[in-house]
C-alpha cells in the first residue's frame, strides 16, 4: 500500500528557532495517524505546512503521489486536504445547517456568493442534515450557530470537515475545551471515522491519542523521535524521558 502522504526532509525556521527539523513522515490511508510531543515541539508548524497555510524552507510533500509542496492552501483543498480546530471557520450569526450546506455547496462547485440556494436545493440540505446526524447535531440545524456550546462547536467543525469530502483531514486538538462527557463523545465518533477518512491528529490529551490512534509520531524541538504502535510509543524510552514522564 503507498502512502496518501508523505513527508520528506522538511524543514522550517524562524530566525534562529528551527521548528521543523528534517521529518519525514508517511500516513496511509485510512489511518488515523497521532502527533504528539510538548508544547513548542513544532506540531502547529508542521500541520500548517502540510495544509499550505505556512511554506517549507526546504523539503517535500507528496500527496496522493502528487508533489504539493508549493501549492496553495485552496489547491491542497480541491485535492482533498481539510484542516480544522486551528481556527474555526464557523459563522456564528447562521443556523447550523446553513454553515454545513455552504461546506456542501463549496465541494460540488456552487458559488459561495448567495446562501439562499444551499438551503433551497433539497440534496445539499439532506447531505448537510446527514452530516449533522452523523455528529449528533441533527435536532440543533435550526439554531443559530452561537448558541451552541464549545464541544457543539467542534462537533460542527467535524461536520463540514466530512461535508467537503476530504480524503485527509488534519485535526488540530479537538479535544481542546471539551468537558469530560464531551471528551468521550468526541472519541467515539473519531473511532467511527477510522477507516473511512485518513486522519492526522494533533492532541495533547493522552488517553485519546492512545484510545483512538493506529500510529503516533512524537516530535520534540522539530525533530521526530519516534513512531511506532501505542504500545511500541509507550515502552519507548526515549519517549518518556522526552515527553511521557518517567511515570
Amino acid at each position: 500500500m503507498s502512502a496518501l502522504l508523505k513527508i520528506s526532509n522538511l524543514c522550517k525556521s524562524f530566525g534562529g528557532v528551527t521548528a521543523t527539523d528534517n521529518v519525514n513522515l508517511e500516513v496511509e490511508p485510512g489511518e488515523l495517524h497521532a502527533i504528539i510531543g510538548p508544547n513548542g515541539a513544532g506540531k502547529t508548524t508542521l500541520i500548517s505546512q502540510l495544509s499550505g497555510a505556512l511554506p517549507p524552507d526546504s523539503g517535500k510533500i507528496t500527496f496522493k503521489g502528487m508533489d504539493i509542496t508549493n501549492r496553495p492552501a485552496h489547491a491542497r483543498a480541491r485535492l482533498g486536504i481539510t484542516r480544522s480546530f486551528q481556527i474555526t471557520s464557523l459563522v456564528m450569526d447562521m443556523s447550523v445547517l446553513d454553515n454545513v450546506a455552504l461546506a456542501v455547496q463549496a465541494r460540488q462547485g456552487h458559488s459561495f456568493r448567495f446562501l439562499k440556494p444551499a438551503r433551497s436545493i433539497r440534496a445539499l440540505r439532506d447531505e448537510a442534515l446527514d452530516m449533522l446526524g452523523r455528529v449528533g447535531l441533527e435536532a440543533r440545524a435550526e439554531q443559530p450557530t452561537v448558541a451552541l456550546s464549545h464541544g457543539e462547536h467542534r462537533q460542527m467543525e467535524i461536520a463540514i470537515a466530512l461535508a467537503t469530502g476530504a480524503d485527509l483531514m488534519l485535526l488540530d486538538e479537538p479535544m481542546a475545551g471539551l468537558g469530560p462527557q464531551e471528551s468521550v463523545a468526541m472519541i467515539e465518533f473519531l473511532k467511527g471515522l477510522k477507516g473511512e477518512r485518513t486522519i492526522l491528529l494533533i492532541e495533547h490529551d493522552m488517553d485519546a491519542v492512545f484510545a483512538l490512534a493506529d500510529r503516533i509520531t512524537v516530535l520534540v524541538y522539530g525533530r521526530i523521535i519516534a513512531t511506532g504502535n501505542p504500545d511500541e510509543i509507550r515502552g519507548n524510552d526515549d519517549v518518556r524521558h522526552a515527553y511521557l514522564g518517567e511515570e
